[in-house]
């Protein structure tokens, strides 16, 4: 028969048992995680996913939001280096910001990845994780493209206007150049018009990828070249600018159906999967977070170990002072008819979400 003191420890045993086994066990080490916003659910979704990959590795995982804030966020990295993260995971709010506090973080032997944004202009980055920035671009101009064709046939050329990301974030580049892969051909041989003349990132960026902003523009856009013409089709490189874009065309008068713009997006976010059943956006690029949470994860494990993590690309993606070592994970194109299998059998919504 168990005496008190052995029934006691049994219980304890198996209550360790029952939280995973690793009650008594000592954190391999704390990761920081530095995201720019919650103003996009995929941010919320990327730093979720991230705490839950580490934990189950047996790391302690620091997950703090700079919300578009810049000093917020240098501040929330140092915290994180003061605190003895082995590792940074940023999303940086401006890519170009981060050089000093990096070199500390370098000095403390810290390791830092960056994460689905490129950090510009230091050394002090060891490795990129993120989806193929160029190719998400290309799918963007490629739906684009097949929407016109599908709802406009008999128009030529068809008149587009052109959304760029924020100038501050090295994908909004990839993401537009990618788009005018395909796109400017088109415009060169006359099937497609950009009627206002408004290209190139220094003219169609939206800073901070801030959705009012866009339908500011578009307001703009459309009152000055569009009073006596009608737009096919408007390429948005993400969903928040693209429900903007269509509140600025639904307020002067377009609406789902024959005449309704083709309107781009990217990151799958809840309320544009409903516009898109709604037949308001035509199409926006999926990138599973879950999926580059756990490539980052394993990676940063692996370096952990004192081993070289695996690679993809050691090409792409220069920094202004090196080309920094990338894993890219490959995007998809989802059009209304796409939602069911990419995003509820995928497990990524519910299909009550998705109905709701």
């Amino acid at each position: 028969m168990l005496n008190r003191r052995h029934f006691v420890a049994s219980v304890v045993g198996l209550a360790a048992l029952a939280a995973g086994g690793d009650a008594f066990a000592e954190s391999k080490g704390l990761i920081g995680i530095s995201m720019p916003t919650k103003s996009s659910t995929r941010w919320i979704s990327d730093g979720e996913s991230m705490v839950k990959e580490f934990t189950a590795l047996g790391y302690e995982a620091d997950l703090q939001y700079g919300e578009d804030d810049i000093p917020n966020q240098l501040a929330q990295i140092e915290n994180m280096v003061t605190k003895g993260a082995k590792v940074l995971i940023i999303a940086a709010i401006d890519g170009s910001t981060l050089s000093d506090i990096l070199k500390k973080a370098k000095e403390a032997g810290v390791k830092v990845f960056a994460y689905d944004r490129l950090i510009t202009k230091t050394p002090d980055v060891d490795y990129y994780t993120t989806f193929d920035n160029f190719g998400v671009g290309v799918l963007q101009a490629q739906s684009l493209v097949q929407g016109l064709k599908e709802r406009f046939a008999g128009v030529k050329p068809w008149n587009v206007e052109l959304f760029g990301g924020s100038p501050d974030d090295t994908n909004a580049f990839y993401f537009y150049n990618g788009a005018m892969s395909v796109l400017q051909p088109m415009i060169d041989a006359g099937e497609i018009a950009v009627v206002s003349g408004q290209m190139g990132m220094d003219k169609v960026g939206t800073l901070r990828w801030d959705g009012a902003v866009a339908q500011a523009r578009m307001d703009n856009l459309l009152s000055a070249n569009y009073t006596d013409k009608k737009v096919n089709g408007v390429l948005a490189p993400y969903d928040g600018l693209s429900r903007g874009i269509i509140s600025s065309l639904k307020g002067v008068g377009y609406a789902p159906g024959p005449e309704m713009p083709i309107v781009t997006g990217q990151d799958a976010e809840l309320a544009s999967v409903k516009g898109m059943i709604a037949g308001e956006q035509y199409s926006t690029v999926f990138k599973d977070t879950r999926e580059l949470a756990k490539v980052t994860a394993k990676m940063v494990d692996t370096v952990l170990q004192g081993k070289e993590p695996e690679v993809n690309d050691t090409k792409t993606y220069n920094n202004e002072v090196k080309v920094v070592p990338s894993y890219l994970l490959t995007p998809h194109s989802v059009g209304k008819d796409d939602i069911k299998k990419a995003l509820v059998e995928s497990g990524y919504y519910t299909q009550e979400q998705v109905d709701g």
